[in-house]
Order: structure tokens, then C-alpha cells, then sequence
């Protein structure tokens, strides 16, 4: 019986001081979290000068006014002066939320060329050339963080050049030269690749409307007088480098 008791005894006591000795052990240490670092934005706002180039075409229609040998007038006939385009822009855009506004000038060299056979008087044909080309617009877009997709439009102004040939001798008869203004609309989408680098396309339309051209003969003297309507139709690609960097994470955004 006294084993019994002393065994029993002794049980109770061990188990009260394995508690105690847990409470002394120092707490299990767990590796902290690693800290969230929120993903940078491509903020659209600032400066940005770039190049473009690509290729367009201009159709041109020509109707007889009148001219010095008295014939009577009517349409010679349509043609599409197509060719390669490169220049460049300058602009400013500013970022709300997802949506961006700017505004952007644009110069471009261009050498549009087309003829067609007059219908009035084969087989003297009529060529029409552009030049160049400039576009002032204002721009509204929305962003997918580092794509922009926008739409743009206002002023548009193109250099142009006519010339009647002698379908037989090839030579010149008559020549013209104008700048002309009108109005523009256009669409495109921006990629950017890089913190202040961005590529894209834009396609433009340009409606230049019908003007009254005076053609003058090699020694200066009047020719004819030529009603010319001209649309301009432009597809370019776009590279660009704005001034500024990636801009405050998502978290301060949105």
C-alpha cells in the first residue's frame, strides 16, 4: 500500500511541473511574410516627341471648269495618288484614372502620286501629287495600363501638286501647286514597351473637300480652271519617347 501511495504521489507532482517547464521554453519563432510591393502603372501623363512613318493614299477627282479654248466643261475622271510617308510628332497627354487627353501637332513628307487619262481629252492624262502634310489634333483615350487605345481629331493641311500631260509627247501642258486645309479624324493604339518608350499604328482620315484650281501653261499664262476634290486616307506606325517614368503604384492609383 505505501508503494501504491508513494507511486501515485510522485505522478501528481511530475505532472504539475511539466507545465511549468513548458512555460519556461522560449516561443517558436515563424519566418515573417514577405512585403507585398505593389506592381508600378504606366502612367500616360507628360511630354512626348517621336517618329512615325507608313504610306497613304489620296484620291483625286477632277472636273472641267472651264479653259482657253472654250470647251465645255465636265468631269476627267478620278485617280488615287498612293506612296510612302515619314515625319514625326509632338504632343502632351495627361492621365485620369484609366482615361487620357492630350493634344499633338504632326509634320510628315510625303510623295502621294497618281494620273489618270482624261475623259474629256484622251490621251492627255492629268496627275496629281501630295507632298506633305501636317495634322493639329486633340486626342481622347482609355488605358489598359500600358496600352492605349485613342481616337483623334481637328485641322489638317496638305501640299499639293497638278500637272496636265500631252498623252502623245508626254510633256507638260499645264501645272498647279496649292496648300489646302481641311479637317481630320483617326484612330490608333499605343504599346508601351519600355518606362518612357511606346510604339504603335493610327489610321487617318482626311477630308480635304473640292477647290477651284487655276492651271497656268510652261510660259505663265492662264490655262484652265480645274475643280479638284481631294480625300486622304493615312496608316502609319508610331514610335514615341515621353518625358517622365513609370508613375505611383496601383495601390495609390485606383
Amino acid at each position: 500500500m505505501r508503494k501504491i501511495f508513494l507511486g501515485v504521489v510522485s505522478a501528481v507532482a511530475l505532472s504539475q511541473s511539466v507545465p511549468a517547464r513548458a512555460a519556461d521554453l522560449p516561443a517558436k519563432a515563424y519566418p515573417a511574410a514577405p512585403a507585398i510591393v505593389p506592381s508600378p502603372i504606366y502612367d500616360w501623363s507628360g511630354f512626348y516627341i517621336g517618329l512615325n512613318g507608313g504610306g497613304g493614299s489620296a484620291q483625286k477627282c477632277w472636273d472641267l471648269v472651264a479653259d482657253t479654248f472654250g470647251d465645255f466643261p465636265g468631269s476627267e475622271g478620278c485617280h488615287d495618288a498612293t506612296g510612302g510617308t515619314i515625319g514625326g510628332q509632338i504632343g502632351y497627354r495627361w492621365q485620369v484614372a484609366n482615361w487620357v487627353f492630350g493634344v499633338e501637332g504632326q509634320g510628315n513628307w510625303a510623295n502621294f502620286k497618281g494620273n489618270n487619262v482624261s475623259f474629256l481629252f484622251a490621251p492627255d492624262y492629268n496627275q496629281s501629287s501630295v507632298d506633305g502634310f501636317g495634322l493639329l489634333t486633340a486626342q481622347f483615350g482609355y488605358a489598359w495600363n500600358n496600352v492605349l487605345f485613342y481616337f483623334k481629331g481637328g485641322a489638317a493641311v496638305t501640299g499639293d501638286k497638278y500637272d496636265v500631260f500631252s498623252g502623245s509627247t508626254s510633256s507638260s501642258m499645264a501645272s498647279a501647286s496649292e496648300t489646302r486645309w481641311g479637317g481630320t479624324v483617326g484612330a490608333g493604339i499605343d504599346f508601351g514597351f519600355a518606362p518612357n518608350w511606346s510604339v504603335g499604328v493610327e489610321y487617318d482620315h482626311l477630308f480635304m473637300g473640292t477647290r477651284g484650281i487655276n492651271f497656268m501653261d510652261p510660259t505663265g499664262a492662264f490655262f484652265e480652271t480645274e475643280n479638284i476634290r481631294q480625300d486622304v486616307d493615312i496608316g502609319l506606325v508610331r514610335l514615341n519617347y515621353r518625358f517622365g517614368g513609370w508613375g505611383a503604384p496601383v495601390t495609390a492609383r485606383y
